[in-house]
């Protein structure tokens, strides 16, 4: 498991590492299951353990671990649901 990195986040390689650690960590997925995710990997609907609760968590994590606040308005049906998706919404948020 990964430190907490209070250094900002700012490379592409980073962001897909700390998401897919995010995963494993709030969503209890193996290494080997997060490892295997790509850009089309289907998450929400395909995840049993992606439920709406998981969602919440979810994006509380991600304001901890990234160091950003997401607004209510920022979340759309998109967001959760491809791996890649969730990639691009957090390299949006840190960038600013």
């Amino acid at each position: 498991m990964r430190a907490h990195n209070s250094q900002p986040v700012d490379r592409t390689d980073d962001i897909e590492l700390l998401t897919r650690a995010l995963l494993r960590d709030v969503l209890g997925l193996s290494q080997d299951q997060v490892d295997g995710f790509d850009a089309d990997t289907p998450l929400f609907g395909a995840l049993p353990e992606l439920d709406s609760m998981a969602v919440a968590g979810l994006l509380t994590e991600m304001e901890d671990r990234f160091d950003i606040l997401i607004e209510d308005d920022d979340i759309d049906g998109d967001t959760f649901e491809t791996f890649g998706s969730l990639v691009a919404f957090a390299r949006g948020k840190v960038a600013g």
